[in-house]
């Protein structure tokens, strides 16, 4: 991110806001050129792609390839395939094999999958499974990783048409690339810069003025204030666990505290030992002290905790006297040493040109430690400086325009840490009104829309515009030619719920977009779009089917996602509707139809809406599914997460709740990490190992679990320490739910 960059636009990270080591990118013992990294908006990524191949031709250019090795997972598979054992049997037993179990398969996950461990099949299944793991399974291309040629590029490797049209992909991998030396620009899709765009797009259409990046206001106190109390869902980077128990301990009040959260909680620093004498320097509770003047030079900014690669690099010039070029080569080695043993050849070399200088060798043994300790997870200050950026605009957008924000992460999905049925959650805590997918008022994204007049006031004044979109109120067309008031067995009306922290002025509720349906084609979304906009509202189902050109089963996903209800009434009316419908019919052929009332049908429940929500949209707005299962849980005596957090530390506690993340980091020696959500919040659930393992199938089968355990809170941080886990997912009835797991 240098200054050439910020002043052509290409970056939005000011330099001198951030301190850079150049000889992180440039030395004269390097002899070769930096790496090139930039990271454009994830749903452009084809479009820059091809930039590149249309600038430099095809046979200049090519994406670089990636060898694709056999992991536990896929060995299971494809082993299973070989030896001829049932599919479905073959998933089970993959499915429950994760990152941690390591690289052997374990009698017991075979046991409980219905296998005899023991059986020659079995035996003969987990050793050619073993034996596979780690040996080349496929040619796969980089993401975004390109080598641009002079000329013929199949002249210096060779080169293959990939499988997706108009690309091509070297044979070698990115590794032997680097070896040899080739050039390497690596064009990066990061989701959050679409979202951010989105967003700044919307905010700039409401304030009647455009907002770039960079005119976001700097060292907002009320963005800082939301960060400080771990309110940080669905921002960039500060969105895990780990991030939001950080924010309220590290208390971040301005740029550059951003960019240390963001390299702070990282297995390197964790691993190093720095992270606590960081905070408790930072609190006060330690002294900060520097050997020397060059120490301080290089760890000030932090305390004297070394937590950067440019920090390492630095304090190995200052005060082991390495030139940069050997700077630059400890650097290489920090981050290879596990694999290849490299950090050796630096120990007596760092280790002792410190002590000859005057350094105590306690010290130097410990610097090196640390070094040791960032292995292949230590983080740049110039990444930590544009992540911190992305930070600090998205948890602005959060605080002042959740409404935008929201909109914007619906549409960049998939995408981030949380699916769309907590980011509209958090919203609509942060007082942001949700409207529903309606055929009359959504566009084919998600949008800001003002609140208008109902449906039927629009019809019965001819003089407004009929393309005007409505508001959906319970009031609803029907199937007759003619309008007619709302049924009176509309289905329920949005459950409010009321805000959980400061609400932003200004705020305009968000339509869900025709996207949010699944199953239903860009191209139909675009077409009912295009319709409503050519040809005011439309009349009946059939109206619409007709105009928008839209065949039985895209009728049938918009009456199960009740996106029809401004037109036929509630979804069983509205699937009724559809039914009968035939699209193929000539203009004569409808104007003999004999039109018939429609049918009058009981409205689903409650209960019946939510799983209908949840099977088409993904979330519900009607309500929360834990607030329907009330009256069963109540048998386990389990307190909301409302409620819990009111209590003291120490105290028994008992909580349900949908599973939203599983998480075990490697830094974590065996504890898991579970995030649980009810109708009154989430709740962060700490496994220790002894627990996980004893019940290890509620833990990681679960959909909607049961904890039974002990309640703790220091600050704003709460977490609820598991005993013992019950498996009620038999509650959900079948309810759609997904969780992110240990990614």
């Amino acid at each position: 991110n240098s200054a050439v960059c910020y002043c052509l636009g290409v970056t939005a990270v000011d330099p001198a806001r951030s301190t850079l080591l150049f000889e992180r990118f440039i030395s004269a013992e390097r002899n070769e050129p930096p790496d090139i990294d930039i990271d454009f908006e994830h749903q452009r990524r084809e479009e820059v792609i091809q930039y590149v191949y249309r600038k430099y031709g095809r046979h200049r250019a090519a994406l670089t390839g990636v060898v694709i090795s056999y992991r536990p997972r896929s060995a299971l598979r494809d082993m299973g395939r070989a030896l001829g054992i049932d599919l479905d049997r073959i998933e089970a037993v993959a499915k429950s094999q994760h990152w941690f179990d390591g690289k052997t398969i374990q009698a017991d996950r075979l046991r409980e999958n219905g296998f005899d461990p023991d059986s020659p099949l079995c035996k003969l299944w987990a050793e050619l499974t073993t034996t596979l793991i780690g040996f080349p399974r496929h040619l796969s291309q980089h993401p975004g990783g390109f080598v641009i040629a002079r000329d013929d590029l199949s002249q210096l490797v060779p080169v293959e048409n990939a499988a997706m049209a108009d690309r091509s992909v070297i044979q070698w991998d990115k590794d032997d690339l680097d070896t040899l030396g080739l050039l390497k620009v690596d064009i990066l899709a990061l989701g959050m810069l679409s979202a951010i765009r989105r967003a700044l797009d919307m905010v700039g259409a409401k304030r009647g003025t455009p907002l770039p990046m960079y005119a976001v206001p700097a060292e907002d106190a009320a963005t800082y204030a939301m960060l400080c109390r771990g309110d940080s869902v669905g921002t960039f980077q500060v969105e895990s666990r780990a991030q939001m128990s950080m924010l309220p301990r590290l208390q971040p009040r301005r740029f550059y505290d951003l960019v240390i959260e963001v390299a702070i909680v990282r297995p390197g620093p964790i691993q190093g030992g720095m992270v606590h004498p960081y905070l408790r320097r930072r609190n006060g509770e330690e002294p900060v002290e520097y050997p020397s003047a060059e120490v301080r030079q290089a760890l000030e900014r932090t305390l004297g905790v070394p937590i950067f690669q440019e920090q390492v690099m630095q304090l190995a010039i200052l005060a082991a006297d390495f030139t940069p070029g050997e700077a630059d080569q400890l650097r290489r080695a920090m981050a290879a040493w596990k694999r290849k043993g490299g950090l050796g050849p630096f120990h007596e070399r760092l280790v002792g040109r410190m002590c000859e200088k005057g350094y105590t060798r306690d010290y130097a043994e410990r610097i090196f430690q640390q070094i040791q300790g960032f292995g292949e997870y230590g983080f740049p200050e110039s990444h930590a400086a544009s992540f911190a950026l992305l930070v600090y605009v998205s948890a602005w957008l959060k605080r002042h325009h959740p409404d935008a924000y929201l909109a914007a992460l619906l549409n960049s999905q998939p995408m981030g840490f949380y699916a769309p049925a907590q980011l509209v959650r958090d919203a609509r805590e942060h007082g942001v009104q949700v409207l529903p997918v309606c055929v009359h008022a959504s566009e084919v994204g998600s949008v800001l829309q003002p609140l208008m007049p109902p449906v039927q006031d629009l019809l019965l004044k001819p003089a407004l515009p009929r393309a005007w979109p409505p508001a959906d109120q319970g009031a609803h067309l029907q199937t007759a030619p003619a309008p007619a008031p709302a049924p009176a067995d509309a289905e329920p009306a949005l459950a409010p719920l009321p805000p959980r922290y400061p609400v932003p002025p200004d705020l305009q509720p968000v339509r869900l977009g025709l996207n949010r349906v699944g199953g239903l084609a860009q191209e139909a979304a675009q077409r009912i779009v295009a319709a409503r906009a050519a040809g005011g509202l439309f009349i009946n189902a059939e109206d619409l089917a007709r105009r928008a050109q839209l065949d039985a089963h895209a009728l049938a996903l918009l009456a199960q996602a009740g996106a029809l209800r401004s037109l036929a009434g509630h979804r069983h009316q509205a699937a009724w509707a559809v039914a009968g419908i035939d699209t193929r019919a000539t203009p004569l052929l409808r104007a003999t139809r004999t039109h018939e009332a429609p049918a009058a049908l009981a409205a689903p429940s409650t209960a019946h809406t939510v799983l209908a929500d949840y099977r088409a949209t993904g979330l519900s707005l009607v309500q929360h599914p834990l607030a329907l299962l009330r009256t069963q849980l109540a048998a386990f005596q389990v307190q909301p997460a409302a409620v819990l957090r009111g209590y003291p530390s120490g105290r028994l506690a008992r909580a349900s709740g949908i599973v939203t993340h599983r998480q075990r980091p490697g830094t974590a020696k065996g504890v898991v990490f579970v995030t649980l959500e009810d109708d009154t919040g989430t709740i962060n659930v700490i496994v220790w190992p002894a627990v996980a393992d004893a019940q290890r199938r509620p833990l990681l089968a679960s959909r909607l679990l049961t904890v039974f355990g002990v309640w703790q809170c220091e600050g704003e941080v709460r977490h609820l320490i598991a005993r013992q886990l019950v498996d009620h997912t038999a509650l959900l009835q079948g309810l759609a739910t997904h969780s992110r797991n240990f990614r």
